[in-house]
């Protein structure tokens, strides 16, 4: 008899989520926060704000007009319908403001999580929230406005320079790593660093948070922020840092732990002072050892060795890697980078639309993961939703999720149901290897390989 795919009762949280977030999708005043003119959507059209919005969250990558179609069709029951074409569309888009999914994010999302009630239940590490902050770079359509908007990389080959360019963006997310649930998100220019872009993002953490940091992330003024805000950090240092770290790196064992005192550069003292930064820090810098053999330095300000012990923070950092698989996810199945539009608003609205979508996902697969944690905790590899499952029939059950009449209950189920029904087992004894794909067999797996969600 296979696995049972019945969940007893929906956590109320989830349904009061769901209700919330019908309720201010129709809102009128949240629509007039979140529309370019006061004129706009006030005339009775098809495609009315929350439609727009909806419209948007479900991106695919079907043709806009073959999208318009099916949407359309869905909206009314399979009933006639007159169509709309993607150059009204075009025009509906216009008049809205990408700033409604960073709304829709703060005011509900975030509450659903860490609210009062849920606040105990969340995943935690010692007491911490565990965060991420990192960007990666997205290639965006080819057009003048986004060119001037974000910056432009010229394409280059082994003969040096081809006279090619196109529009690249950095997107960086604040991430809680356990609970998979982006705090926030920043879409700049490529020109903008990571560290300057990640810097703009740590006042929205909590005091006692740890931020866990690849390399890259692990210089003093940025260490020195995280002790500003009151904020911990377990950061990757690299072969040439810090002078404690580059002798842990000489001695080549796992498990030491060594604290000591540092002082701002001299070259950076008058901007730290400038900045209220401290100019001096204590850190403690512990040595693990990879399964791979190698040997790598964090740096912390989790000082007391009694409370968090060395051993444990290979385990730690390791949850750095969901937010790899996070990116993944956007860049990947969702197809982030196969923008529904070719300006700048078009292409923020894609980006926050999929962000505030992996929260969304994350919030209602929350129990169904529980269940399969609960049910199949003596199983060799126990299971876990399959998250590309998850997506597409989110993706599919949108309007009625967030646009109809059917109870939150009914509809929640039935996505429940999907998400169980389509586990799959964790293997974390599997390591395969990371090879660098050449320029063709990158080529070949996102032209037939790569599978994209919806």
């Amino acid at each position: 008899m296979g696995m049972r795919t019945i969940i007893e009762s929906i956590p109320a949280h989830v349904i009061g989520f769901i209700e919330k977030l019908r309720q201010q999708l129709c809102d009128v005043q949240f629509s007039a926060r979140h529309r370019v003119r006061p004129e706009d959507f006030t005339r009775q059209r098809q495609l009315t704000f929350p439609i727009v919005m909806l419209f948007v969250l479900q991106k695919t990558v079907k043709s806009i007009q073959r999208h318009l179609h099916e949407f359309l069709n869905e909206l009314t029951g399979g009933q006639l319908f007159e169509p709309v074409t993607a150059g009204a569309f075009t025009h509906a888009r216009a008049k809205l403001k990408h700033t409604a999914f960073i709304e829709l994010n703060q005011s509900t999302v975030l509450p659903a999580v860490y609210g009062p009630e849920q606040e105990p239940k969340s995943r935690r590490w010692r007491g911490h929230r565990l965060l991420g902050v990192d960007s990666s770079l997205l290639r965006l359509p080819q057009s003048r406005e986004l060119l001037e908007e974000f910056g432009a990389v010229e394409v280059s080959n082994q003969l040096g320079h081809t006279g090619t360019t196109y529009p690249q963006a950095r997107m960086s997310v604040l991430y809680d790593l356990l609970n998979r649930i982006g705090l926030d998100g920043r879409l700049e220019s490529s020109r903008l660093g990571e560290v300057e872009l990640a810097i703009k993002q740590l006042p929205l953490g909590q005091p006692g948070d740890v931020l866990v940091n690849d390399r890259g992330f692990t210089g003093y003024a940025y260490l020195a922020w995280h002790h500003h805000l009151a904020l911990d950090y377990i950061s990757r240092c690299s072969s040439g840092s810090f002078a404690a770290a580059q002798e842990l790196f000489r001695m080549n064992r796992a498990g030491r732990s060594k604290t000591v005192r540092l002082l701002g550069p001299a070259d950076q003292r008058a901007q730290l002072r400038g900045l209220g930064l401290p100019l001096e820090l204590t850190v403690r810098f512990v040595s693990v050892r990879l399964p791979s053999g190698e040997l790598e330095v964090l740096a912390t300000s989790l000082l007391d060795e009694q409370r968090y012990p060395s051993e444990e923070f290979l385990i730690v950092y390791h949850y750095r890697w969901n937010h790899e698989t996070f990116y993944a996810m956007m860049k990947g199945r969702l197809d982030l980078e196969n923008f529904s539009g070719q300006t700048t608003e078009a292409v923020r609205q894609d980006f926050f639309a999929t962000l505030f979508l992996c929260n969304v996902e994350s919030v209602l697969t929350q129990s169904a993961g529980q269940v399969l944690r609960e049910q199949s905790a003596g199983d060799k590899h126990p299971k876990q939703v399959n998250r590309a499952v998850a997506y597409h029939a989110l993706k599919d059950q949108l309007l009625d999720l967030l646009y109809s009449e059917l109870p939150v209950e009914q509809v929640v189920e039935k996505l429940q149901r999907m998400f169980l029904g389509a586990a799959v087992a964790v293997r974390p004894e599997r390591k395969p290897p990371r090879p660098k794909l050449s320029l063709y067999r990158s080529y070949h797996f996102q032209r037939r390989v790569k599978k994209i969600v919806f």
